[in-house]
């Protein structure tokens, strides 16, 4: 009798198995037919990621990484994540926090004497550029100034809004995307730790979660193991990375180069508390619910991450960032609940039906049951 339920055993983990790699293989030959349509291997490229929990479901590359030395995009190439770097700086933020370095109830003022108006300096709390709630306008005028922003960093940057006269709303009071918010956040760190803030995150976040290829811009850009960013004008691939587009050196909003396996590794060391405590991760991917919010919209931001709730397409909820900067676009969607990260990186402009492909892909791992 033993031996009979041994063999059933096995009997029924050779179906599982076997029905798992079947399920695998249908679910990559649908994502190749929905993503591989928009690339081809003489143009720039990208790379796709999905994954579930240590199981990676797709893994796909496409084009060029640099048309000049007709370098492939591989799964280890490293592009500029756009604003997905403001997850980084965010956490950088929140381990000082951990270690009683700062609050998160820290006004302004503590950190930047300068302010032209010191009310506002003292209004405005860290956490509310983290969630870019602080009313702070952008009085950069990058137009008007595109060469000097072609170069400027974090300092120069963030500096045009100490000379604000007013807000654009009480900090607290509702939303409003800010860029030079966490070009800010970054001179924050440096003012605490007393190093670069890329130094801090690079031994601190980087070495800790096995990120390999990532690297951060600190004055001109990586030139090696990179994808260079490209637009596409007039028919033809024209380069858009560092010295080439305004504010591109600002790396406090935009500065973080990574590969889609770095990325996963992240996430991976985000999910087990390796560099930051689980209780503030928890609070970084909260949506973040000011006393006074006087917004009409509900608030859909933590601390750097946007949250999607639960809702009838998506069964489950999304905590999430994206990134485009140049000729570099970036998505990077984790599913808490079910462990799923996806992830893509690309060092072109795409079109409408691909980003509409992005989100099909969903559907597809519903169709498979892999958010079960």
């Amino acid at each position: 009798m033993r031996k009979r339920s041994v063999i059933i055993v096995i009997i029924g983990l050779f179906y599982f198995l076997g029905f798992s790699q079947t399920n695998r293989e249908s679910l990559r030959l649908k994502l190749d037919s929905l993503f591989e349509s928009e690339f081809d291997s003489f143009s720039p490229g990208g790379v796709i990621l999905l994954k579930k929990g240590n199981e990676i479901l797709y893994l796909r590359s496409f084009g060029l990484a640099n048309l000049v030395t007709k370098e492939k995009v591989t799964e280890n190439t490293s592009f500029n994540t756009g604003s997905i770097s403001k997850t980084f700086v965010s956490n950088g933020i929140l381990l000082l926090k951990e270690r009683g370095k700062l609050s998160l109830e820290d006004n302004l003022s503590m950190y930047f004497k300068d302010f032209k108006n010191k009310e506002i300096a003292n209004k405005i709390k860290i956490k509310h550029l983290l969630s870019h709630t602080s009313g702070l306008p952008d009085n950069r005028k990058v137009k008007e100034e595109n060469a000097f922003y072609l170069t400027a960093k974090d300092k120069e940057n963030f500096e045009p809004l100490k000379f604000a006269d007013r807000l654009n709303f009480e900090p607290g009071e509702r939303f409003e995307y800010s860029n030079p918010a966490f070009n800010g956040l970054a001179l924050i760190i440096e003012k605490v730790t007393g190093e670069k803030w890329q130094k801090f995150i690079e031994d601190n976040i980087f070495a800790l979660s096995n990120m390999k290829h990532s690297k951060i811009t600190d004055g001109d850009y990586p030139q090696n193991g990179v994808a260079h960013g490209y637009e596409l004008i007039d028919h033809v691939y024209v380069e858009k990375d560092y010295g080439e587009v305004p504010t591109f050196a600002a790396s406090g909003n935009c500065g973080v180069w990574s590969s889609v396996i770095d990325l996963a590794n992240y996430e991976k060391a985000i999910h087990d508390g390796v560099f930051l405590s689980k209780k503030l991760i928890k609070e970084s991917r909260s949506v973040y619910q000011p006393l006074n919010w006087k917004d009409s919209i509900n608030p859909r931001i933590g601390y750097s991450w946007f949250l999607i709730p639960k809702s009838k397409r998506l069964k489950t909820e999304i905590v999430y960032h994206t990134g485009s900067n140049g000729g570099y676009h970036s998505f990077y969607y984790h599913f808490p609940k079910k462990d799923i990260l996806y992830v893509g990186l690309f060092n072109r402009q795409l079109s409408e039906k691909f980003w509409d492909n992005v989100y099909t892909a969903l559907d597809e791992l519903y169709e498979y049951n892999w958010f079960d």
